[in-house]
């Protein structure tokens, strides 16, 4: 087999105005952003630049998993702490897009998630960028998240040891011509 080296491609546009040619994508993926589209909009550029026979996926994770005992701590600080701070689009993310309208022919998508091995220090990081997180430290000052760290280092074991971390995939998956 012949391997062609190319450079690197990037496009950077708005869902909803890509600037991809009429039918020039096989498919269309929208990772962890579809609940922030103007979904009508973002659907005729779908249908516009979907050739014959391609397929859409909009495909979302929700809150982590990593054992029973973290679980539940994560499980408190996500809902009872920061719950109120996450914005109303969050819902349909939690809900694995369910509640958008997708108005395609919806295929069966694997179960699929991803994984990562993490330090405690690694995942304190990856929490610190949730949009709750930032929204609550504008509403009530710095560092909402230093009791779930001190609750979660208790239970976690020593910061450097390395965990599992499992985020559950949820995709939408459907033929855009069918």
């Amino acid at each position: 087999m012949l391997s062609i080296t190319r450079k690197s491609i990037t496009l950077a546009a708005p869902a909803e105005t890509s600037g991809l040619g009429d039918q020039a994508a096989d498919l269309i993926v929208a990772a962890q952003a579809a609940h922030w589209f103007d979904l009508p909009a973002f659907y005729r550029e779908v249908r516009r630049v979907g050739r014959p026979g391609s397929v859409i996926a909009l495909v979302s994770y929700g809150i982590v998993k990593v054992d029973e005992q973290l679980d539940s701590i994560i499980g408190r600080f996500y809902w009872d702490v920061i719950g109120p701070y996450w914005p109303p689009e969050r819902k349909h993310v939690e809900n694995g897009y369910r509640s958008l309208d997708f108005p395609f022919t919806e295929i069966q998508a694997p179960d699929m998630a991803m994984n990562a091995s993490w330090t405690l220090p690694d995942f304190i990081g990856y929490v610190n960028t949730w949009s709750a997180v930032a929204a609550m430290e504008r509403a009530i000052g710095p560092d909402p998240c230093e009791r779930f760290s001190h609750d979660l280092g208790e239970a976690w074991g020593p910061a450097e040891e390395r965990r599992t971390i499992r985020w559950p995939l949820s995709l939408r998956v459907g033929f855009v011509w069918s």
